[in-house]
């Protein structure tokens, strides 16, 4: 065993890792020829029929069996945490808030999630949920969703994230997916931290096929790291707590959950530096759609159109002649959460979209620069531009977010929102 993480390269590999020497099995998965003793058990991403292109699943050898462990009882923390399908109204309105305030006592990761949407439902494994993070201590629990991926982007603050298959790393322009059934837990080497989460109860996020792009650009496989077996072996107490079907269960194990000695498999947590993204960008005139940014996308049942789309907006250049360069008002059938981890976001630069603050604009609903950007680039000069020391994110999704009663009324909650589109003078004609 090691504290300090170890990673293998690429995304959707086949990887087999073990944390001491001839753990792994070699040749067979027989739990009757498991070397040490040690129990075998598959973790199945997809269903045992998916095409073998898209069927994820590892192989994990561990000191206990999973099944061994009591019965599941409510549990009553994290009371901001909501889950799909969403009750309350959707909304047409263009909305914005200030970053999450820190909390007033010390709170962990999990206790620290605050909901802001989201779409689907879990029952039928179709949209998302939108969670912010606020935390200030430790997790001494494990946490597991049984309805979904999650995909975390820090803001502020480095995550440390023990995981059943390793241990993951990491920092703000980092992000990490957990899949769907495994567990973890947070630690906040900084003290404190601050992001965001997208809950993705629809197909496992991949990368995007990329047309005539080629083989090459936007995330590269190589860049994505999942970790090398670690485990704890540990006979102390610990509580496991899953989110089953919206609500949270917890139960009491004699042992650490982190037990797992080797694995293989192509269904693993992994991490991603966003600043190794390869961004494509226009080179004669205007600027191009949002996808074209896209990291990561969730495919639903229409071909084109994405359960979630995860789409970064990193430093880059502009090169475009005789146009209009940020990105240029539109309605789109699409919804677009916003989040902003470092920077300015270069269609808001008249303040009041910071870091750590997020925005909502719900399908068809009109949104684009405010007036201090547009005026800005109607009147730039038309030469490369370097657009640097920024990086917005964007989780962009099929369906409406339905915004929970909270973020409707939190003090976060920007009520003058609607008012950085106010001061654009009407066009004049001819006459």
């Amino acid at each position: 065993m090691t504290d300090t993480p170890r990673y293998h390269p690429g995304f959707g590999n086949h990887v087999s890792t073990e944390a001491v020497p001839g753990a792994l099995p070699i040749g067979r998965n027989s739990p009757q020829h498991v070397p040490f003793g040690l129990y075998a058990e598959q973790l199945s991403g997809t269903a045992f029929t998916a095409p073998r292109h898209e069927n994820r699943r590892s192989w994990l050898y561990r000191l206990r069996p999973t099944a061994q462990h009591p019965a599941f009882t409510r549990y009553d923390g994290a009371p901001n945490l909501r889950a799909a399908p969403f009750d309350t109204p959707p909304s047409p309105n263009r909305m914005r808030w200030d970053p999450p305030p820190w909390p007033e006592t010390p709170t962990d990761w999990l206790d620290g999630l605050v909901t802001y949407g989201g779409n689907g439902s879990v029952a039928d494994q179709t949209g998302v949920a939108i969670h912010l993070y606020a935390a200030t201590a430790d997790m001494d629990r494990a946490f597991f969703s049984a309805d979904g991926e999650w995909l975390i982007v820090p803001q502020e603050g480095r995550l440390a994230i023990d995981t059943e298959l390793g241990r993951l790393d990491v920092a703000p322009l980092q992000i990490a997916v957990i899949p769907r059934g495994v567990r973890f837990r947070i630690a906040l080497p900084d003290g404190r931290a601050r992001g965001y989460v997208l809950e993705n109860h629809g197909a496992p996020f991949r990368l995007p096929d990329l047309g005539p792009i080629g083989a090459n650009g936007l995330a590269n496989p190589r860049d994505f790291e999942s970790p090398a077996a670690w485990f704890e072996d540990r006979d102390e107490p610990c509580t496991v707590i899953q989110k089953f079907q919206g609500a949270l269960w917890q139960t009491r194990l004699d042992h650490s959950p982190f037990d797992v000695v080797a694995w293989h498999g192509n269904l693993a947590p992994y991490r991603y530096d966003l600043t190794r993204f390869n961004t494509i960008n226009t080179v004669s005139f205007d600027h191009p759609d949002p996808s074209i940014f896209t990291v990561l996308t969730s495919p639903s049942d229409t071909p084109g159109t994405a359960n979630c789309d995860f789409v970064i907006f990193p430093p880059r250049w502009m090169v475009a002649e005789g146009t209009f360069r940020p990105p240029w008002f539109h309605r789109n059938v699409m919804s677009e959460f916003m989040g902003l981890i470092a920077g300015a976001y270069d269609a808001k630069e008249g303040g009041g979209f910071i870091p750590g603050g997020a925005s909502l604009h719900n399908q068809m609903n009109g949104h684009g620069p405010d007036q201090a950007s547009y005026e800005k680039a109607v009147a730039s000069d038309l030469k490369p531009i370097k657009i640097d020391g920024t990086m917005a994110f964007m989780f962009e999704t099929r369906h409406v977010v339905r915004t929970t009663a909270w973020a409707q009324t939190s003090a976060t909650m920007q009520l003058d929102y609607d008012d950085v589109w106010r001061g654009f003078p009407k066009a004049t004609l001819p006459r």
